[in-house]
Protein backbone atom coordinates (compact mmCIF):
# COMPACT_ATOMS: atom_id res chain seq x y z
CA UNK A 1 0.00 0.00 0.00
CA UNK A 2 1.32 3.38 -0.93
CA UNK A 3 1.91 6.28 1.59
CA UNK A 4 1.09 9.77 1.12
CA UNK A 5 4.17 11.52 2.38
CA UNK A 6 3.76 14.07 5.20
CA UNK A 7 6.15 16.34 2.87
CA UNK A 8 4.01 16.00 -0.33
CA UNK A 9 1.25 16.51 1.53
CA UNK A 10 2.15 19.78 2.72
CA UNK A 11 3.47 21.02 -0.57
CA UNK A 12 0.22 20.38 -2.34
CA UNK A 13 -1.57 22.36 1.00
CA UNK A 14 0.60 25.16 0.11
CA UNK A 15 0.10 25.33 -3.76
CA UNK A 16 -3.63 25.29 -3.02
CA UNK A 17 -3.23 28.33 -0.17
CA UNK A 18 -0.72 30.24 -2.68
CA UNK A 19 -2.91 29.98 -5.52
CA UNK A 20 -6.25 30.97 -3.33
CA UNK A 21 -4.11 34.01 -2.24
CA UNK A 22 -3.08 34.85 -6.45
CA UNK A 23 -6.56 34.07 -7.34
CA UNK A 24 -8.30 36.39 -4.96
CA UNK A 25 -5.66 39.35 -5.77
CA UNK A 26 -6.51 38.85 -9.20
CA UNK A 27 -10.23 39.90 -8.51
CA UNK A 28 -9.33 42.60 -6.09
CA UNK A 29 -6.81 44.45 -8.57
CA UNK A 30 -9.21 44.02 -11.52
CA UNK A 31 -10.61 47.26 -12.35
CA UNK A 32 -14.38 47.82 -10.99
CA UNK A 33 -15.72 50.26 -13.11
CA UNK A 34 -15.27 52.76 -16.28
CA UNK A 35 -13.33 55.24 -14.25
CA UNK A 36 -10.65 52.73 -13.47
CA UNK A 37 -9.78 52.21 -16.91
CA UNK A 38 -9.96 55.20 -18.03
CA UNK A 39 -7.34 56.00 -15.93
CA UNK A 40 -5.65 53.28 -16.52
CA UNK A 41 -5.76 54.46 -19.97
CA UNK A 42 -4.54 57.95 -19.84
CA UNK A 43 -1.80 56.39 -17.59
CA UNK A 44 -0.57 54.31 -20.19
CA UNK A 45 -1.03 56.75 -23.37
CA UNK A 46 0.97 59.26 -21.02
CA UNK A 47 3.64 57.03 -21.08
CA UNK A 48 3.64 55.46 -24.27
CA UNK A 49 6.85 55.79 -26.02
CA UNK A 50 8.85 56.06 -22.62
CA UNK A 51 10.24 52.60 -22.68
CA UNK A 52 7.48 50.95 -20.45
CA UNK A 53 7.96 47.46 -20.29
CA UNK A 54 4.29 45.89 -18.82
CA UNK A 55 3.10 43.24 -21.40
CA UNK A 56 -0.04 44.69 -21.06
CA UNK A 57 0.44 48.54 -22.01
CA UNK A 58 3.09 46.71 -24.76
CA UNK A 59 -0.10 44.60 -26.23
CA UNK A 60 -2.42 47.37 -26.01
CA UNK A 61 -0.46 50.23 -27.82
CA UNK A 62 0.36 48.26 -30.55
CA UNK A 63 -3.12 46.93 -31.00
CA UNK A 64 -3.91 50.52 -31.12
CA UNK A 65 -1.28 51.56 -33.58
CA UNK A 66 -3.00 48.73 -35.67
CA UNK A 67 -6.61 50.11 -35.47
CA UNK A 68 -5.76 53.20 -36.07
CA UNK A 69 -4.09 52.15 -39.45
CA UNK A 70 -7.26 50.19 -40.38
CA UNK A 71 -9.52 52.65 -39.36
CA UNK A 72 -7.87 55.97 -41.23
CA UNK A 73 -7.50 53.73 -44.49
CA UNK A 74 -10.90 52.57 -44.44
CA UNK A 75 -13.25 54.94 -42.67
CA UNK A 76 -16.10 52.96 -41.68
CA UNK A 77 -17.68 53.11 -45.22
CA UNK A 78 -17.76 49.76 -45.74
CA UNK A 79 -18.25 46.98 -42.73
CA UNK A 80 -18.06 43.81 -45.28
CA UNK A 81 -14.57 44.85 -46.62
CA UNK A 82 -12.92 45.14 -42.49
CA UNK A 83 -12.02 41.18 -42.68
CA UNK A 84 -10.51 40.92 -46.18
CA UNK A 85 -8.60 44.17 -45.42
CA UNK A 86 -7.62 42.16 -42.78
CA UNK A 87 -6.98 39.14 -44.40
CA UNK A 88 -4.43 41.60 -46.99
CA UNK A 89 -2.73 43.87 -44.43
CA UNK A 90 -1.53 40.65 -43.01
CA UNK A 91 -0.56 38.69 -45.84
CA UNK A 92 3.37 38.78 -44.72
CA UNK A 93 1.73 36.77 -41.89
CA UNK A 94 -0.30 33.97 -42.93
CA UNK A 95 0.58 33.74 -46.61
CA UNK A 96 1.90 34.51 -50.27
CA UNK A 97 0.32 37.76 -51.99
CA UNK A 98 -0.41 35.76 -55.30
CA UNK A 99 -2.83 33.97 -53.47
CA UNK A 100 -4.34 36.23 -51.48
CA UNK A 101 -5.31 38.51 -54.36
CA UNK A 102 -7.30 36.13 -56.09
CA UNK A 103 -8.71 34.55 -52.97
CA UNK A 104 -9.63 38.52 -52.06
CA UNK A 105 -11.64 39.23 -55.19
CA UNK A 106 -13.66 35.53 -54.79
CA UNK A 107 -14.27 36.51 -51.39
CA UNK A 108 -15.75 39.90 -52.33
CA UNK A 109 -17.62 37.98 -54.91
CA UNK A 110 -19.14 35.33 -52.14
CA UNK A 111 -19.37 36.63 -49.22
CA UNK A 112 -22.21 39.19 -48.26
CA UNK A 113 -22.14 41.89 -46.95
CA UNK A 114 -24.58 40.36 -44.45
CA UNK A 115 -22.46 38.03 -43.20
CA UNK A 116 -19.12 40.16 -42.50
CA UNK A 117 -21.11 42.51 -39.93
CA UNK A 118 -21.65 40.53 -37.71
CA UNK A 119 -17.92 39.36 -37.56
CA UNK A 120 -16.77 42.49 -37.04
CA UNK A 121 -19.55 43.38 -34.28
CA UNK A 122 -17.99 40.25 -32.21
CA UNK A 123 -14.31 41.87 -32.31
CA UNK A 124 -16.30 44.84 -30.77
CA UNK A 125 -18.22 43.01 -28.18
CA UNK A 126 -16.69 39.76 -27.39
CA UNK A 127 -13.81 40.98 -26.04
CA UNK A 128 -11.48 38.73 -27.95
CA UNK A 129 -10.57 39.89 -31.02
CA UNK A 130 -9.32 43.47 -32.94
CA UNK A 131 -11.15 46.51 -31.75
CA UNK A 132 -11.98 48.25 -35.04
CA UNK A 133 -14.79 50.46 -34.40
CA UNK A 134 -15.26 51.36 -30.89
CA UNK A 135 -11.78 53.19 -31.27
CA UNK A 136 -14.42 56.60 -32.53
CA UNK A 137 -16.01 55.98 -28.89
CA UNK A 138 -13.08 56.31 -26.05
CA UNK A 139 -16.79 55.76 -24.21
CA UNK A 140 -17.37 52.44 -25.47
CA UNK A 141 -13.64 51.53 -25.59
CA UNK A 142 -13.62 52.08 -21.64
CA UNK A 143 -16.24 49.49 -21.47
CA UNK A 144 -14.66 47.02 -23.92
CA UNK A 145 -11.64 47.02 -22.16
CA UNK A 146 -13.24 47.12 -18.85
CA UNK A 147 -14.72 43.80 -19.67
CA UNK A 148 -11.52 42.49 -21.11
CA UNK A 149 -9.31 43.23 -17.60
CA UNK A 150 -12.24 41.85 -15.94
CA UNK A 151 -12.05 38.68 -17.56
CA UNK A 152 -8.77 38.10 -17.29
CA UNK A 153 -8.88 36.91 -13.64
CA UNK A 154 -12.23 34.19 -14.79
CA UNK A 155 -10.16 33.42 -17.84
CA UNK A 156 -6.99 32.25 -16.20
CA UNK A 157 -8.84 30.53 -13.75
CA UNK A 158 -11.32 28.96 -16.06
CA UNK A 159 -7.91 28.01 -18.48
CA UNK A 160 -6.18 26.19 -15.29
CA UNK A 161 -9.37 24.53 -14.19
CA UNK A 162 -10.46 22.71 -17.55
CA UNK A 163 -6.69 21.88 -18.33
CA UNK A 164 -6.88 19.61 -15.32
CA UNK A 165 -10.02 18.18 -16.09
CA UNK A 166 -9.33 17.36 -18.74
CA UNK A 167 -6.25 15.72 -18.07
CA UNK A 168 -7.52 13.55 -15.77
CA UNK A 169 -10.38 12.66 -18.86
CA UNK A 170 -6.93 11.86 -20.74
CA UNK A 171 -5.75 9.27 -18.23
CA UNK A 172 -9.47 7.83 -17.98
CA UNK A 173 -9.82 7.73 -21.81
CA UNK A 174 -6.57 5.91 -22.46
CA UNK A 175 -7.14 3.67 -19.39
CA UNK A 176 -10.01 2.62 -21.13
CA UNK A 177 -8.51 2.03 -24.69
CA UNK A 178 -6.10 0.04 -22.88
CA UNK A 179 -8.62 -2.45 -21.21
CA UNK A 180 -10.84 -2.22 -24.26
CA UNK A 181 -7.83 -3.66 -26.35
CA UNK A 182 -6.92 -6.29 -23.74
CA UNK A 183 -3.39 -4.70 -23.75
CA UNK A 184 -1.02 -6.95 -21.95
CA UNK A 185 2.07 -4.70 -21.41
CA UNK A 186 -0.35 -1.72 -18.91
CA UNK A 187 -2.56 -3.49 -16.16
CA UNK A 188 0.68 -2.91 -13.95
CA UNK A 189 -0.30 0.81 -14.38
CA UNK A 190 -4.26 0.73 -14.05
CA UNK A 191 -4.16 1.83 -10.45
CA UNK A 192 -1.88 4.83 -11.12
CA UNK A 193 -4.57 5.60 -13.94
CA UNK A 194 -7.39 5.00 -11.07
CA UNK A 195 -5.34 7.29 -8.96
CA UNK A 196 -4.93 10.19 -11.50
CA UNK A 197 -8.85 9.94 -12.48
CA UNK A 198 -9.82 10.39 -8.67
CA UNK A 199 -9.06 14.37 -9.45
CA UNK A 200 -12.07 13.70 -11.88
CA UNK A 201 -14.92 14.27 -9.43
CA UNK A 202 -13.35 16.98 -7.91
CA UNK A 203 -12.78 19.11 -10.72
CA UNK A 204 -16.01 17.95 -12.45
CA UNK A 205 -17.69 19.97 -9.96
CA UNK A 206 -15.44 23.35 -9.67
CA UNK A 207 -15.91 23.03 -13.59
CA UNK A 208 -19.61 23.05 -13.62
CA UNK A 209 -19.45 25.87 -10.55
CA UNK A 210 -17.43 28.10 -13.06
CA UNK A 211 -20.29 27.64 -15.72
CA UNK A 212 -23.31 28.04 -13.76
CA UNK A 213 -21.45 31.55 -13.18
CA UNK A 214 -20.80 32.03 -16.75
CA UNK A 215 -24.33 31.31 -16.83
CA UNK A 216 -25.59 33.82 -14.25
CA UNK A 217 -23.44 36.76 -16.18
CA UNK A 218 -20.62 37.13 -13.38
CA UNK A 219 -18.41 37.59 -16.19
CA UNK A 220 -18.09 37.95 -19.87
CA UNK A 221 -15.61 35.37 -20.73
CA UNK A 222 -18.41 34.00 -23.16
CA UNK A 223 -19.72 36.43 -25.44
CA UNK A 224 -23.10 34.89 -26.41
CA UNK A 225 -24.14 34.16 -23.13
CA UNK A 226 -23.91 38.37 -23.68
CA UNK A 227 -27.79 39.73 -22.73
CA UNK A 228 -29.39 41.06 -25.98
CA UNK A 229 -26.98 38.92 -28.25
CA UNK A 230 -29.97 37.20 -29.91
CA UNK A 231 -32.18 40.24 -29.65
CA UNK A 232 -33.27 41.93 -32.86
CA UNK A 233 -33.06 45.62 -32.56
CA UNK A 234 -30.95 45.45 -29.08
CA UNK A 235 -27.70 47.14 -29.55
CA UNK A 236 -25.49 43.90 -28.83
CA UNK A 237 -27.80 41.96 -31.44
CA UNK A 238 -25.45 39.71 -33.21
CA UNK A 239 -26.87 38.29 -36.19
CA UNK A 240 -24.65 34.96 -36.62
CA UNK A 241 -25.00 34.26 -32.72
CA UNK A 242 -28.85 34.83 -32.90
CA UNK A 243 -28.98 32.45 -35.32
CA UNK A 244 -27.05 29.65 -33.40
CA UNK A 245 -29.33 30.77 -30.64
CA UNK A 246 -30.83 26.85 -30.68
CA UNK A 247 -27.75 25.17 -29.83
CA UNK A 248 -25.74 27.84 -28.28
CA UNK A 249 -28.27 28.82 -24.77
CA UNK A 250 -27.49 28.33 -21.45
CA UNK A 251 -30.38 25.74 -20.62
CA UNK A 252 -29.51 23.22 -23.14
CA UNK A 253 -25.74 24.23 -22.90
CA UNK A 254 -25.57 23.42 -19.07
CA UNK A 255 -27.38 20.82 -19.28
CA UNK A 256 -25.24 18.95 -22.14
CA UNK A 257 -22.53 19.78 -19.50
CA UNK A 258 -24.11 18.29 -16.64
CA UNK A 259 -24.62 15.26 -19.10
CA UNK A 260 -21.36 14.99 -19.99
CA UNK A 261 -19.56 15.29 -16.58
CA UNK A 262 -21.98 12.84 -15.11
CA UNK A 263 -21.71 10.18 -17.72
CA UNK A 264 -17.55 10.41 -17.24
CA UNK A 265 -17.58 10.33 -13.57
CA UNK A 266 -20.17 7.14 -13.85
CA UNK A 267 -17.90 5.28 -15.90
CA UNK A 268 -14.97 6.27 -13.81
CA UNK A 269 -16.91 5.00 -10.33
CA UNK A 270 -17.99 1.62 -11.99
CA UNK A 271 -14.64 1.10 -13.82
CA UNK A 272 -12.79 1.21 -10.22
CA UNK A 273 -15.45 -0.99 -8.71
CA UNK A 274 -15.20 -3.42 -10.81
CA UNK A 275 -11.51 -3.36 -11.03
CA UNK A 276 -11.82 -3.48 -7.37
CA UNK A 277 -14.07 -6.35 -6.92
CA UNK A 278 -12.01 -8.37 -9.59
CA UNK A 279 -9.08 -8.26 -6.91
CA UNK A 280 -11.21 -10.68 -4.01
CA UNK A 281 -13.49 -12.57 -7.12
CA UNK A 282 -12.63 -16.49 -8.06
CA UNK A 283 -13.38 -15.89 -11.93
CA UNK A 284 -13.13 -13.15 -14.34
CA UNK A 285 -16.68 -11.83 -14.48
CA UNK A 286 -15.78 -8.53 -12.76
CA UNK A 287 -13.47 -8.43 -15.64
CA UNK A 288 -15.85 -9.12 -18.48
CA UNK A 289 -18.88 -6.86 -17.24
CA UNK A 290 -15.81 -3.79 -16.93
CA UNK A 291 -14.87 -4.34 -20.49
CA UNK A 292 -18.36 -4.27 -21.58
CA UNK A 293 -18.89 -0.79 -19.75
CA UNK A 294 -15.50 0.35 -20.78
CA UNK A 295 -16.53 -0.69 -24.89
CA UNK A 296 -19.85 1.49 -24.27
CA UNK A 297 -18.11 4.59 -22.63
CA UNK A 298 -16.25 4.91 -25.26
CA UNK A 299 -18.55 5.43 -27.71
CA UNK A 300 -20.37 7.63 -25.24
CA UNK A 301 -16.71 9.58 -24.85
CA UNK A 302 -15.71 9.77 -28.44
CA UNK A 303 -19.27 11.41 -29.28
CA UNK A 304 -19.14 14.07 -25.89
CA UNK A 305 -15.60 14.64 -25.97
CA UNK A 306 -16.24 16.32 -29.58
CA UNK A 307 -19.53 18.30 -28.34
CA UNK A 308 -17.42 19.51 -25.09
CA UNK A 309 -15.03 20.61 -27.03
CA UNK A 310 -17.42 23.26 -29.14
CA UNK A 311 -19.36 23.64 -25.74
CA UNK A 312 -16.39 24.86 -23.90
CA UNK A 313 -13.73 26.21 -25.95
CA UNK A 314 -14.80 26.78 -29.04
CA UNK A 315 -17.49 28.84 -28.65
CA UNK A 316 -15.33 31.49 -27.24
CA UNK A 317 -15.52 32.68 -30.80
CA UNK A 318 -18.79 31.84 -31.90
CA UNK A 319 -18.16 33.19 -35.28
CA UNK A 320 -15.18 30.40 -36.08
CA UNK A 321 -15.38 26.58 -36.46
CA UNK A 322 -13.34 24.22 -37.37
CA UNK A 323 -14.41 20.57 -38.34
CA UNK A 324 -11.13 19.40 -37.08
CA UNK A 325 -11.33 20.87 -33.51
CA UNK A 326 -12.63 18.11 -31.59
CA UNK A 327 -9.85 15.86 -32.58
CA UNK A 328 -7.40 18.77 -31.86
CA UNK A 329 -8.55 19.36 -28.51
CA UNK A 330 -8.81 15.45 -27.59
CA UNK A 331 -4.71 15.17 -28.53
CA UNK A 332 -3.90 17.92 -26.45
CA UNK A 333 -5.74 16.43 -23.11
CA UNK A 334 -4.62 13.35 -24.47
CA UNK A 335 -1.08 13.40 -24.87
CA UNK A 336 -1.42 15.28 -21.16
CA UNK A 337 -3.23 12.53 -19.42
CA UNK A 338 -0.10 10.00 -20.66
CA UNK A 339 2.85 12.33 -19.82
CA UNK A 340 1.03 12.46 -16.59
CA UNK A 341 1.05 8.92 -15.83
CA UNK A 342 4.61 8.64 -16.76
CA UNK A 343 5.36 11.53 -14.46
CA UNK A 344 2.82 9.77 -11.68
CA UNK A 345 4.54 6.18 -12.07
CA UNK A 346 8.25 7.37 -12.17
CA UNK A 347 7.77 9.19 -8.89
CA UNK A 348 6.53 6.13 -7.60
CA UNK A 349 8.96 4.34 -8.65
CA UNK A 350 11.21 6.15 -7.20
CA UNK A 351 9.71 5.79 -3.55
CA UNK A 352 10.34 1.56 -3.71
CA UNK A 353 6.92 1.36 -5.10
CA UNK A 354 5.41 -0.23 -8.49
CA UNK A 355 7.86 -2.91 -7.94
CA UNK A 356 6.65 -5.09 -11.24
CA UNK A 357 6.94 -1.62 -13.39
CA UNK A 358 10.47 -1.93 -15.42
CA UNK A 359 12.48 0.26 -18.20
CA UNK A 360 10.19 -1.52 -20.62
CA UNK A 361 7.03 0.25 -19.46
CA UNK A 362 8.51 3.39 -19.44
CA UNK A 363 9.39 3.37 -22.64
CA UNK A 364 5.99 2.23 -23.69
CA UNK A 365 5.05 5.73 -22.00
CA UNK A 366 7.16 7.80 -23.62
CA UNK A 367 6.24 6.31 -26.84
CA UNK A 368 2.87 7.22 -26.63
CA UNK A 369 4.16 10.60 -25.30
CA UNK A 370 6.66 10.61 -28.52
CA UNK A 371 3.54 9.30 -30.97
CA UNK A 372 0.47 11.27 -29.66
CA UNK A 373 2.52 14.95 -29.90
CA UNK A 374 3.17 14.37 -33.38
CA UNK A 375 -0.22 13.49 -33.75
CA UNK A 376 -1.20 16.69 -32.15
CA UNK A 377 1.07 18.24 -34.09
CA UNK A 378 -0.03 16.83 -37.47
CA UNK A 379 -3.72 18.46 -36.25
CA UNK A 380 -2.28 21.96 -35.43
CA UNK A 381 -0.96 22.10 -38.70
CA UNK A 382 -3.55 20.61 -40.67
CA UNK A 383 -6.37 22.88 -39.46
CA UNK A 384 -3.35 26.20 -39.82
CA UNK A 385 -2.76 25.09 -43.08
CA UNK A 386 -6.25 24.72 -44.44
CA UNK A 387 -7.15 27.82 -42.84
CA UNK A 388 -4.56 29.82 -44.28
CA UNK A 389 -4.77 28.38 -47.78
CA UNK A 390 -8.76 28.61 -48.10
CA UNK A 391 -7.86 32.37 -46.70
CA UNK A 392 -11.47 32.78 -45.93
CA UNK A 393 -11.94 35.97 -43.88
CA UNK A 394 -14.04 34.95 -41.19
CA UNK A 395 -11.75 31.88 -40.93
CA UNK A 396 -8.38 33.27 -41.24
CA UNK A 397 -8.90 36.07 -38.39
CA UNK A 398 -8.60 32.65 -35.67
CA UNK A 399 -4.91 32.70 -36.76
CA UNK A 400 -4.46 36.28 -37.42
CA UNK A 401 -5.24 36.98 -33.84
CA UNK A 402 -3.21 34.69 -32.04
CA UNK A 403 -0.26 35.04 -34.89
CA UNK A 404 0.14 39.08 -34.30
CA UNK A 405 -1.25 39.13 -30.22
CA UNK A 406 -0.04 36.20 -29.11
CA UNK A 407 3.00 35.62 -31.32
CA UNK A 408 5.09 33.85 -28.34
CA UNK A 409 3.12 31.55 -26.68
CA UNK A 410 1.14 30.55 -30.41
CA UNK A 411 4.97 29.96 -31.87
CA UNK A 412 6.02 28.60 -28.39
CA UNK A 413 3.59 26.10 -28.03
CA UNK A 414 4.49 24.76 -31.01
CA UNK A 415 8.54 24.42 -29.80
CA UNK A 416 7.04 22.64 -26.43
CA UNK A 417 4.54 20.22 -27.87
CA UNK A 418 6.61 19.14 -31.24
CA UNK A 419 9.74 20.03 -31.71
CA UNK A 420 11.08 19.68 -27.93
CA UNK A 421 9.38 15.55 -27.95
CA UNK A 422 10.80 15.05 -31.36
CA UNK A 423 14.36 15.85 -30.76
CA UNK A 424 14.39 14.57 -27.24
CA UNK A 425 12.04 11.65 -27.08
CA UNK A 426 12.83 9.93 -30.86
CA UNK A 427 15.42 8.68 -28.94
CA UNK A 428 14.80 4.92 -28.27
CA UNK A 429 17.41 5.00 -25.30
CA UNK A 430 15.99 7.74 -24.05
CA UNK A 431 13.00 6.52 -23.28
CA UNK A 432 14.07 4.72 -20.56
CA UNK A 433 16.01 7.06 -18.84
CA UNK A 434 13.58 8.15 -15.58
CA UNK A 435 15.30 11.91 -15.96
CA UNK A 436 14.54 12.50 -19.21
CA UNK A 437 10.93 11.83 -18.70
CA UNK A 438 10.62 14.19 -16.22
CA UNK A 439 12.13 16.64 -18.31
CA UNK A 440 10.11 15.85 -21.69
CA UNK A 441 7.34 15.63 -19.38
CA UNK A 442 7.47 18.81 -17.97
CA UNK A 443 7.45 20.77 -20.90
CA UNK A 444 4.91 18.62 -22.42
CA UNK A 445 2.34 19.60 -19.94
CA UNK A 446 3.77 23.22 -19.99
CA UNK A 447 3.12 23.26 -23.54
CA UNK A 448 -0.16 21.59 -23.55
CA UNK A 449 -0.74 24.51 -20.95
CA UNK A 450 -0.20 26.98 -23.43
CA UNK A 451 -2.15 25.80 -26.16
CA UNK A 452 -5.22 25.92 -23.42
CA UNK A 453 -4.23 29.19 -23.31
CA UNK A 454 -4.70 29.94 -26.46
CA UNK A 455 -7.59 28.72 -27.16
CA UNK A 456 -9.36 30.55 -25.16
CA UNK A 457 -7.77 33.88 -23.95
CA UNK A 458 -7.88 35.55 -27.36
CA UNK A 459 -11.59 34.95 -27.18
CA UNK A 460 -11.73 36.42 -23.65
CA UNK A 461 -9.17 39.05 -23.21
CA UNK A 462 -8.31 39.92 -26.46
CA UNK A 463 -4.63 41.58 -26.52
CA UNK A 464 -4.74 42.26 -22.88
CA UNK A 465 -2.55 39.07 -21.87
CA UNK A 466 0.12 38.37 -20.15
CA UNK A 467 1.60 35.31 -17.67
CA UNK A 468 0.76 37.27 -14.30
CA UNK A 469 -0.27 36.58 -10.77
CA UNK A 470 -3.93 35.25 -11.92
CA UNK A 471 -2.15 32.79 -14.35
CA UNK A 472 0.47 31.61 -11.70
CA UNK A 473 -1.87 31.31 -9.15
CA UNK A 474 -4.32 29.31 -10.64
CA UNK A 475 -2.44 26.99 -11.78
CA UNK A 476 -0.60 26.44 -8.35
CA UNK A 477 -3.99 25.93 -7.26
CA UNK A 478 -5.16 23.27 -9.10
CA UNK A 479 -1.77 21.84 -9.23
CA UNK A 480 -1.69 21.35 -5.36
CA UNK A 481 -5.21 20.14 -5.33
CA UNK A 482 -4.84 17.44 -8.16
CA UNK A 483 -1.29 16.29 -6.30
CA UNK A 484 -3.73 15.89 -2.93
CA UNK A 485 -6.25 14.27 -4.40
CA UNK A 486 -4.23 12.27 -6.85
CA UNK A 487 -1.71 10.81 -4.25
CA UNK A 488 -4.79 10.31 -1.53
CA UNK A 489 -7.08 8.26 -3.61
CA UNK A 490 -3.53 6.08 -4.58
CA UNK A 491 -3.35 5.59 -0.44
CA UNK A 492 -6.90 3.59 -0.55
CA UNK A 493 -5.93 0.26 -2.66
CA UNK A 494 -3.24 -1.86 -3.48
CA UNK A 495 -1.13 -0.33 -6.38
CA UNK A 496 -1.62 -3.58 -8.20
CA UNK A 497 -4.33 -5.59 -10.04
CA UNK A 498 -3.73 -8.56 -8.88
CA UNK A 499 -6.32 -10.46 -10.30
CA UNK A 500 -6.67 -8.77 -13.88
CA UNK A 501 -6.20 -11.43 -16.29
CA UNK A 502 -3.34 -10.09 -18.53
CA UNK A 503 -1.25 -9.07 -15.03
CA UNK A 504 1.23 -11.51 -15.45
CA UNK A 505 1.88 -10.86 -18.84
CA UNK A 506 2.59 -7.25 -17.12
CA UNK A 507 4.60 -8.22 -14.58
CA UNK A 508 7.02 -10.08 -17.11
CA UNK A 509 7.06 -6.86 -19.87
CA UNK A 510 10.24 -6.73 -21.69
CA UNK A 511 10.80 -4.65 -24.80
Amino acid sequence: MYTFSSKLKTFSIILMAVGILGIGYGFLTAPKNIEEVETLLAKEASEHGGGHGDAVVAHEESAKEEHHEETSEAPAKEVKDSHSEISVNNDSVIGGKDSLIVKEEVAHEVKSEEAHTPAVNHEVKGGGHGDVSKGHDPKAHAEHVLHQLQNKPWSALYVACIFFLLLSMGVLAFYAIQHVAQAGWSPVLFRVMQGITAYLPVGSVIFFIILILCGLHFNHIFVWLGKGVTVPGDPNYDAIIAGKSGYLNFPFWIARAAVFLLGWNLYRYATRKNCLAQDEANDDLNYKKNFKQTAGFLVFFIVSESIMSWDWIMSFDPHWFSTLFGWYVFASFFVSGITTIALVTVYLKSKGYLEFVNTSHIHDLAKFMFGISIFWTYLWFSQFMLIWYANIPEEVTYFITRIQLYNLPFFGAVVMNFVFPLLILINTDFKRLNWIIVMAGVVILLGHYLDFFNMIMPGTVGDKWFIGVSEIASILFFLGLFIFVVFTALTKAPLLAKRNPFIEESKHFHY
